[in-house]
């Protein structure tokens, strides 16, 4: 049952454009799960005041490349960093700049991710 997180977190990720898979999918085999990405990541923490729509999307685009692991979840971001007005320049500069923090190869894999993206969305 929705409740108003639920709802506040379904309306962030409208503003954001949100496409990605990544509920759906885990609507599928782990509800609760997309029920914690929709309250809590989106509804609570997304929509907090303090940040606005383009710098919290640099710091979890930079987050999530850090980890060096999740290239759905990266895609993800970069798509809503592009649909809320990031430049690919900025979101490629962010990622540079991980090189000095967190290495060449994830801040490379990282670069690529986002390449895909952007051609992805030339494509479209």
């Amino acid at each position: 049952m929705p409740n108003e997180r639920f709802e506040r977190g379904m309306a962030r990720l409208a503003e954001m454009g949100h496409n990605s898979p990544i509920v759906s999918m885990l609507d599928e085999t782990a509800p609760d799960m997309a029920k914690y990405i929709y309250e809590f990541a989106f509804g609570d923490i997304h929509s907090r005041p303090g940040l606005d729509k383009k710098s919290r999307e640099l710091v979890i685009i930079s987050a999530i490349a850090s980890l060096g692991h999740a290239p759905l979840e990266l895609k993800s971001h970069v798509n809503m960093a592009l649909n809320i007005g990031l430049t690919r320049q900025e979101i490629i500069e962010a990622l540079m700049q991980l090189t000095v923090y967190v290495g060449f190869p994830t801040a490379i894999n990282a670069i690529f991710t986002a390449k895909e993206v952007f051609e992805e969305r030339d494509r479209s």
